[in-house]
């Protein structure tokens, strides 16, 4: 077992107590978390799909999951964009998978962010999940800076089956998300 998992399981009674839940089935838990990484303006309209496979093939390693290419929906003419051009790339991740990455997330890249001073506490939207974007996907230990020919974003976006954002806030400040102060 995923040592996050593991604080889950030990901190459901603290949670029950301090939401005032009568069952542990009515305890948030963590349901996906999904990666994302957009390439619009650096994909150069479809043209070089070089950078686009560097993305995928970057955001697999990150991941520990195969990611896949996103395409455009619609055509954009003020962006240069044709309906079907690679734009970015995404995974989702769920069960063990998802506790390695929330576990290496919190423990290995965050710490590695410059001028890190916590995480906002205004990401939440109103169903209790929460977005979390970071500018240099270099923070991973997977990612070998000298091979990487541009610095890419990453938005993460962690799904819960929380009711609002203060039960999604307590769930992630159990599992050790450092927030703000």
């Amino acid at each position: 077992m995923s040592s996050i998992k593991e604080i889950y399981n030990d901190s459901i009674p603290t949670i029950m107590s301090s939401l005032k839940l009568e069952n542990k089935m009515e305890v948030p838990k963590i349901v996906k978390v999904v990666l994302n990484m957009g390439l619009g303006s650096i994909s150069d309209g479809g043209k070089d799909t070089k950078i686009i496979d560097e993305a995928c093939n970057e955001l697999t390693l990150i991941a520990g999951q195969k990611a896949v290419i996103t395409k455009a929906k619609k055509s954009e003419a003020g962006f240069k964009l044709r309906e079907g051009y690679p734009i970015g790339s995404r995974v989702t991740l769920r069960g063990e998978r998802m506790y390695q990455f929330i576990s290496k997330l919190v423990n290995l890249a965050l710490p590695r962010v410059r001028d890190f001073r916590g995480i906002s506490n205004k990401a939440f939207d109103k169903s209790g999940n929460y977005n979390l974007g970071i500018q240099d996907h270099l923070v991973f230990p997977e990612i070998d800076p000298t091979m990487s020919t541009k610095v890419k974003g990453l938005n993460i976006t962690i799904v819960t089956t929380a009711i609002n954002d203060e039960q999604s806030k307590l769930l992630l400040e159990k599992l050790g998300f450092p927030f703000r102060r």
